[in-house]
């Protein structure tokens, strides 16, 4: 008995090592009823502010309408990766944009597997990866390491090196669970949705990209000529990342699953539910890729992707040589959805906060340099801002070290809800600064 107790005992303390990834609530953060998290995409922080094609963006910091994180950092490349992080705390093995493995029950998470889902086939890489569609994440495991210098995975065009954080930090792996903010409001009686820009009519399964109309499910059989390479992939399930988990794939829980992704129009969408005043705890806001910043190579001159000027080994990471339209564009859709907020009822009532923030610095790429010290431009420092409509802040601007695992150890504390994966690491602070402290009696 006292062998079996033993046994017992160890696979317990076995068991209970991936508990550590979830932690008590976090505190420095108030109660928040609702949290509107508008995403944007691929711009450093030098090229948004004072852009003077961003001007709505700039005229609330410069008013301090907004408080701005002078020094936050997204964490890795490339975009699934910061999503992943924001609303999980954990790039849980994903390294890449590929799609979900969707509904496929008999893969193995990376997070289990110990393979890195990545766009490198393996050349150099110093891991094992894998190159496929992604496995439903669940479970429990270890996530892999952000370096502070990738030279093997995210590097294409002049990169031979691309910094992540500010090109000195690093993350390493670390246990992890399969499960999101999401899911821990679901399972605390509280809601989200995740509103994605041109989502097409019908189901969202099995969607990776979609122009609104046509999909990659697309029978172009009766279209001809027009082809799946006619499609602008205004929205893209990399941009989505609860797609990615099995529980919202099964959609056992209905108030945690697919149908809790919706579009921007619609009697279920976002503009319609802030017209009612019918909003989730937590309003997870993507616009497409053209409204977004992030541009694509078939759409219009607005949407034209913005590569930026090269000299000297480095892509500036300035506002040099930027598409002036994908900019304004982006801009427009930012002052857009703010002011349908700010018109919504919710608006008026409990305590609600709008953050806009940037998913990567798209330009953190190097073509020379293969260790840290980047300069400040090339790091991956990207725009945070907070509003809330409580209290009178006087436009803070805080200069305290942030990442996305901050800002979702923020959303947790708002919400009361214990920190998940990397948001409960040891230097990872709530943004009690920027959203308002929390004061106890």
């Amino acid at each position: 008995m006292l062998r079996n107790a033993a046994a017992l005992g160890l696979l317990a303390g076995a068991l209970a090592i991936p508990s550590f990834a979830q932690q008590e609530h976090p505190r420095g953060v108030p109660h928040l009823d609702h949290v509107f998290l508008v995403m944007m995409e691929n711009h450093g922080y030098q090229q948004v502010i004072n852009n003077p094609n961003e001007p709505y963006l700039n005229s609330l910091i410069n008013s301090g309408r907004v408080n701005l994180a002078t020094n936050y950092f997204a964490v890795g490349h490339p975009s699934l990766t910061n999503y992943l992080e924001i609303v999980g705390g954990s790039n849980f093995a994903v390294r890449s944009d590929n799609a979900p493995d969707w509904g496929n029950t008999a893969c193995t998470p990376n997070i289990s597997s110990g393979l890195v889902n990545a766009d490198n086939g393996g050349g150099n890489a110093p891991v094992k990866v894998d190159t496929g569609n992604i496995c439903p994440i669940w479970g429990s495991g270890t996530d892999a390491e952000t370096p502070a210098v990738d030279t093997w995975n995210e590097i294409a065009g002049p990169f031979v090196a691309l910094a992540d954080l500010d090109g000195v930090k690093s993350v390493p792996a670390a246990p992890t669970v399969g499960k999101t903010i999401g899911d821990q409001l679901d399972a605390n009686g509280l809601h989200w949705k995740s509103y994605q820009e041109s989502l097409p009519l019908g189901s969202v399964y099995g969607v990776n990209y979609s122009n609104g109309t046509a999909t990659n499910l697309t029978d172009f059989t009766t279209l001809a000529p027009l082809t799946s390479s006619s499609v602008v992939q205004l929205y893209a399930v990399k941009h989505n990342p609860f797609a990615y988990f099995r529980s919202v794939q099964d959609g056992d829980d209905p108030d945690n699953s697919l149908k809790n992704v919706v579009g921007f129009d619609g009697p279920r969408g976002l503009y319609a539910d802030l017209t009612r005043g019918d909003v989730p705890a937590l309003a997870f806001i993507a616009p497409n890729q053209c409204d977004d910043q992030h541009g694509r190579g078939n759409g219009d001159a607005f949407c034209a992707f913005d590569y930026g000027q090269n000299d000297s080994g480095y892509t500036y990471g300035t506002q040099v040589g930027l598409n002036p339209g994908l900019i304004q564009q982006g801009d427009v859709t930012i002052e857009r959805i703010v002011k349908a907020i700010h018109r919504s009822p919710v608006w008026e009532q409990g305590r609600s906060a709008i953050v806009i923030v940037w998913d990567e610095n798209d330009y953190s790429g190097s073509a020379t340099q293969l260790t840290g010290l980047f300069p400040s431009q090339n790091q991956n420092r990207v725009v945070l801002t907070v509003e809330t409509n409580f209290g009178h802040s006087p436009g803070v601007q805080s200069n305290t070290y942030y990442n996305s695992f901050s800002l979702l150890r923020s959303m947790e504390s708002a919400f009361g809800l214990p920190c998940l994966n990397h948001a409960c690491d040891a230097d990872v602070q709530a943004m009690s600064d920027l959203f308002g402290e929390e004061h106890h009696p």
